[in-house]
């Protein structure tokens, strides 16, 4: 293998636009980082507690630089290298119990430091999370939850106004869906509540464990994390505590779909196979020769692609944020396919740039039905607010014939640290054109 792809540089610019030209196939190693998916989590959780919480592993991606600067802006210090991947955060002077609305408006995840707020200082105000479109994504999960534990939560102008005086209250909680930022804001909102919360139908994603695990190191007292059922004991206050954040299994999700599209043998490293298996398993399925031990994947496939069904579910199942590229994928797969979207109602938005590239797509509600091979021809696309659809139309322009240009991709700096970089590291061509500012300035 010739390619190394570190995927741990901190970009110093963010690219506006690629030029996708191709790759006759993908060869090297790539270096998995650090999960955004629980980073942000752990980054809230640092504010149950006035003493220091360290991290490592921590991804150079916008979405930690916009979970940073709200918490600096609720008083939190904090020292991020990003090229070194370390983090602290100190919450021992936090001013302000109300999320700056700016922030918020950019980033679903800001809603989890409504449960570490209202736990420990019983106050918390914020407007309703912005994101990734993907169609309705309430946050009525941690609002429930939080009534349910004693907190009274008003609505007012699209604001949540909460308050639990003198502390809130350990309860059962039945969850409607296995939602894991809801999961994960309720527990931490249990940490430091009088008496033991019962969290029942929880999320078992891998970044919820990675996040209970840095709590226990805090001094919560967690069990049940990997079950539908969590119990949280209530402690007075929690301490500081160091941890080094998991491998982001969506990343390395990415890079060995694009191995399996492009043909060719690309190696894992640092990479939680046990969390990747729903990906692998596709992914054998389709064609491709799977080599792994615990931290390693090695993905070998010759581009000749079998067709298959795919049907996106909560953890163990297989994540919907990894179904935009398995469509790209299947494009290029002999048959029909058909792609089952059970957990978000707008993912098919990158349907109409597939179809675009000539892709046979179509797509009926949450389902879509994919015919192959098709050959792709490269054109004009925009990425959208969806960074796995944007992943998605970098993965098809790799092997559609000329060049094709993806305009607005800077939502996609929100997962990846430098997925055009990485990806030319392995043998793909894509130049980057122009750049633009982060959209929230430090």
């Amino acid at each position: 293998m010739t390619g190394i792809a570190t995927g741990d540089r901190a970009a110093v610019t963010v690219p506006d636009k690629l030029v996708v030209h191709g790759a006759d196939r993908l060869e090297g190693r790539f270096r998995v980082p650090g999960a955004k998916n629980a980073v942000l989590p752990m980054i809230a959780a640092a504010l149950l507690t006035h003493e220091p919480c360290h991290l490592t592993n921590v991804p150079a991606i916008e979405d930690v630089e916009i979970m940073l600067e709200l918490v600096r802006r609720l008083g939190a210090h904090v020292d991020y290298d990003r090229r070194a991947s370390t983090l602290s955060i100190t919450a021992d002077n936090i001013t302000s119990f109300e999320p700056d609305a700016e922030v918020v408006n950019e980033m679903r995840a800001s809603f989890l430091v409504a449960g570490p707020l209202l736990s420990r200082f019983g106050e918390f105000r914020c407007v309703h999370p912005g994101g990734c479109d993907l169609g309705i994504r309430p946050v009525n999960v941690d609002v429930q939850g939080f009534q349910a534990m004693g907190a009274t939560v008003e609505t007012e102008q699209s604001s949540y106004i909460a308050n639990a005086p003198p502390r809130l209250q350990g309860a059962r909680i039945y969850l409607d869906y296995p939602s894991h930022t809801g999961t994960e804001d309720l527990i931490m909102a249990a940490c430091l509540a009088e008496g033991t919360t019962t969290i029942v139908h929880a999320s078992r994603e891998p970044e919820v464990l990675d996040l209970v695990q840095l709590l226990k190191s805090m001094g919560a007292r967690i069990r049940g994390e990997g079950t539908s059922i969590i119990e949280v004991v209530g402690r007075q206050k929690l301490h500081g505590a160091g941890h080094h954040v998991l491998p982001d299994r969506l990343v390395a999700g990415t890079f060995a779909i694009a191995a399996t599209m492009c043909g060719g043998e690309v190696e894992l490293a640092d990479v939680h196979t046990e969390n990747l298996e729903p990906v692998l398993h596709k992914l054998a399925g389709v064609g491709a020769a799977i080599e792994q031990n615990d931290e390693h994947v090695t993905i070998r496939s010759d581009g000749e692609l079998t067709a298959t069904e795919v049907q996106s579910m909560p953890h163990p199942g297989f994540p919907t944020d990894k179904q935009a590229e398995m469509g790209a994928l299947l494009t290029q797969a002999h048959g029909e396919s058909v792609v089952v979207e059970r957990v978000f109602d707008r993912r098919f938005g990158y349907a109409a740039a597939l179809q675009k590239l000539g892709a046979d797509i179509i797509v009926d509600g949450t389902r879509a039905v994919i015919r192959g091979p098709t050959v792709l021809h490269g054109a004009e696309l925009t990425a959208g607010n969806d960074l796995r659809s944007g992943a998605a139309m970098i993965l098809a322009g790799l092997v559609a014939r000329g060049g094709t240009t993806i305009d607005g991709i800077h939502f996609i700096r929100r997962g990846y640290q430098d997925l055009a970089g990485d990806l030319v590291a392995l043998g793909a061509s894509i130049d980057v054109v122009g750049s633009i500012q982060p959209r929230i300035p430090g």
